[in-house]
């Protein structure tokens, strides 16, 4: 099979039939598939999507709401494409695209091809001045320089969809959990239209875990193969700092002077006991690094290709 299309929906009993149309003409004559995967949905869009359904189409009904990140992994573990694309339920993305995707991945060997939504159809306060924001600070943070990472239209070559690794909200990461594969990821504008049907799942709310997620993007790019490099360093200048201020309280307490009430003794202490723990912290992060690649069998790298010469 060439494409698997992966579609996350919860609630989206209205958007049903007409992206069942939409895809049935985007993707005519390719040999695909289209997974659609219910995240407790509260309204009929389960029976929709049983009604509606067409010979390429796979449903999974997950047990409760989960989250868009573990309805898009459940999606790509079941996928069966040699390429396979991520789509969003709100008919806000354009199935017609994909297809212009999957060819710029064929004919430039991308390893992903992430949509940067041309002319995107929503409001500028709550929703496009939050999103370049994050933008500019995911790239400035891990180097992943991409326009649009809300964007979920994406197009991966399956072996890099199905190590992504995806848990918690980190969808909202793939491009960077890609990059840690060594995956090569390139962009191009995509259609966006206005949600005519259901409500919006996001908001200014998720700003805070979008915050917390990015922090953990950055320790796993840079530090998840090293961790005692950031506890480590981090621990020895904390703890260097407070050894020179217990030194100077010496000093002065040798110099007659009282110092058992000074605010500059406390800090030395406070700085050194959390030296310690941050030292501490390095080597137990490192053993649990250790063990979970040696009890796993894990390598800590990734054999793209081997070419073994004849003759």
């Amino acid at each position: 099979m060439k494409l698997s299309v992966v579609i996350p929906v919860m609630d989206e009993e209205g958007n049903i039939q007409p992206m069942m149309e939409s895809l049935r003409e985007a993707l005519a004559g390719v040999d695909h598939e289209v997974i659609f995967v219910d995240d407790g949905s509260r309204d009929n869009t389960v029976a929709a999507l049983k009604a509606e359904s067409y010979r390429h189409t796979r449903v999974l009904v997950l047990s409760r709401n989960y989250g868009q990140t573990t309805a898009m992994a459940a999606g790509i573990d079941a996928a069966r494409g040699d390429y396979i694309a991520t789509l969003d339920g709100d008919l806000q993305n354009d199935a017609g695209d994909i297809l212009n995707m999957v060819e710029r991945m064929e004919r430039e060997g991308w390893d992903v091809v992430a949509g940067n939504r041309k002319g995107r159809k929503d409001g500028w306060l709550f929703r496009k001045l939050p999103s370049k924001a994050a933008n500019l600070l995911i790239g400035r943070l891990t180097g992943v320089q991409l326009s649009d990472y809300g964007c979920t239209l994406k197009v991966f070559r399956a072996e890099t969809a199905k190590n992504l690794g995806l848990y918690g909200e980190l969808h909202r990461f793939i491009p960077v959990l890609a990059t840690l594969q060594g995956a090569r990821i390139t962009e191009m504008d995509v259609q966006h239209h206005p949600r005519v049907s259901g409500r919006s799942k996001y908001g200014l709310g998720r700003t805070m875990r979008v915050l917390s997620d990015l922090t953990l993007m950055v320790f796993l790019q840079k530090y998840s193969s090293r961790p005692m490099h950031l506890f480590g360093s981090s621990g020895i200048l904390v703890l260097t700092a407070g050894m020179l201020v217990d030194l100077y309280m010496v000093y002065l307490k040798l110099l007659g002077q009282d110092i058992g009430t000074r605010p500059l003794l406390f800090l030395g202490i406070l700085l050194t006991v959390v030296g310690f723990q941050l030292i501490t912290t390095g080597f137990i992060a490192e053993l649990m690094m250790r063990t979970y690649y040696e009890s796993q069998n894990k390598r800590p790298y990734r054999i793209k290709e081997e070419y073994v010469g004849g003759g």
